[in-house]
């Protein structure tokens, strides 16, 4: 009986249990459902801050010049003094030529420019003859003449003609005699000419660099024949070539997208990663014309290398600085919605209530986007899923974290030094 009695006991606590528990889920589920509350929305403040665009470009450094150093003349050469590496200095002598017949033509202009003189000499003691004889003969002729117009008839007719005659010889005389003096002043300085052309000549068998610079490769050796490079013949070889390397041309090719950004004075930030060297330079020349291949543009920017550490070929990655927004009204990318090609913003006022605004969009980056016109600083912006909001609908405020400012770099593309060999560039660094 006692056992009975328990056992019904037992029943009825658990069905008493089980009536409390199903009354308490109902209750919690009637309370959810009668207050759901707003939906939530991520949300960024509008900020004040600076957007830079930059785009990175891999360069490479080239001389500033290369030049082959070819003689003005023919010859052997009979000293060499310099190789590749060799740093040399304008008017420095490279070589020096050994021309056989060379010697044999300068003296024979040595001895033209004395027999020139000689001659100088001979026409001018007989330009002296010539008029002193004149002038005795004009005296001549003349007293006769003062006496016969004096006295008629005491000087012969006959006379007085043949002094005439000789005082207008000898006066052609001193003519011809001036004219023979000039034409041996001329022949002096034809035989100086000449002289000077083959000492000239002569200085050009000293080979001396152009510019100041590095040697970088040498074509010829104590005793070959080198040809001048006055010729038309463009297979006859230089002795060296010559690269004026004291300052370096880094070129960039720009991509034809911003090709307007480009502009003479730009400042770029150079990373050489081979030297672990970083620098700022300023753009000095571009071609104003598009590769058809690449569709890029020729940039250059003006290195000093004065230690030679930059080496022709080198590469360096590059930050060119494309557009600037200064103390801008920013807000991030993702809070604009385009419908059709008006740009809008979803903002929240004071009581979380949504409300749909139309935005001037300068700017853009990659993160952030300067607003023109429609919104302040510390206004709340929704960022994702606009299109789940309403107008005036209440929403929970989720706040996310964003920056005020953005350098975006916009890639051109750049040299990874730490890439395995072979594989492809990398993107934006």
């Amino acid at each position: 009986m006692r056992k009975r009695l328990w056992i019904v006991i037992s029943a009825l606590v658990v069905a008493a249990a089980i009536v409390i528990l199903a009354w308490y889920g109902h209750r919690r589920s009637g309370t959810v459902e009668a207050a759901p509350g707003p939906p939530a929305a991520q949300v960024a403040v509008v900020q004040t801050g600076n957007i830079d665009q930059v785009l990175t470009l891999a360069g490479q450094f080239q001389p500033y010049q290369v030049v082959d150093v070819h003689p003005k003349v023919s010859g052997f050469i009979r000293h060499i003094y310099v190789d590749i590496g060799d740093r040399v200095h304008q008017g420095q002598t490279l070589a020096v030529l050994e021309v056989p017949e060379l010697k044999a033509q300068l003296e024979g202009t040595v001895s033209e420019v004395a027999r020139s003189g000689d001659e100088i000499d001979r026409s001018q003691h007989e330009v002296k003859r010539a008029e002193s004889t004149h002038s005795a003969l004009h005296a001549d002729y003349q007293r006769l003449l003062d006496t016969s117009q004096a006295q008629p008839g005491l000087v012969a007719q006959q006379e007085l003609d043949d002094a005439q005659a000789k005082d207008l010889s000898s006066g052609a005389d001193v003519d011809a005699a001036k004219a023979a003096l000039g034409a041996a002043q001329k022949g002096m300085e034809v035989s100086k000419a000449d002289n000077e052309r083959v000492s000239a000549i002569e200085d050009y068998t000293n080979v001396v660099a152009p510019l100041d610079g590095v040697i970088i490769w040498r074509y010829a050796d104590t005793g070959a024949l080198i040809q001048s490079g006055v010729g038309s013949n463009n297979q006859d070889l230089p002795i060296v070539k010559l690269a004026q390397s004291g300052v370096m041309r880094l070129r960039l090719p720009v991509p034809e997208a911003y090709v307007r950004y480009v502009h003479l004075g730009n400042t770029v930030k150079v990373r050489v990663d081979a030297l672990g060297r970083s620098f700022t330079g300023t753009v000095v020349r571009f071609t104003r014309e598009l590769n058809f291949e690449t569709r890029t543009m020729e940039t250059e920017v003006d290195v000093a290398n004065n230690d030679l550490s930059i080496d022709s070929g080198m590469y360096a990655n590059v930050l060119m600085g494309l557009n600037h927004a200064d103390s801008a009204i920013t807000a991030p990318v993702g809070a604009i919605v385009l419908r059709g090609n008006q740009p809008l913003v979803y903002v929240l006022d004071s009581g979380n209530h949504v409300h749909i605004r139309t935005v001037q969009v300068g700017m853009e980056g990659n993160q952030l986007a300067e607003i023109k016109a429609g919104l302040s600083a510390g206004d709340r912006v929704i960022l994702a899923a606009q299109a789940k909001y309403a107008e005036d609908e209440a929403v929970t405020p989720v706040m996310e974290k964003t920056p005020a400012s953005e350098t975006a770099p916009q890639s051109g593309g750049v040299i990874d030094m730490n890439a395995e060999p072979g594989s492809a560039n990398g993107g934006t660094q």
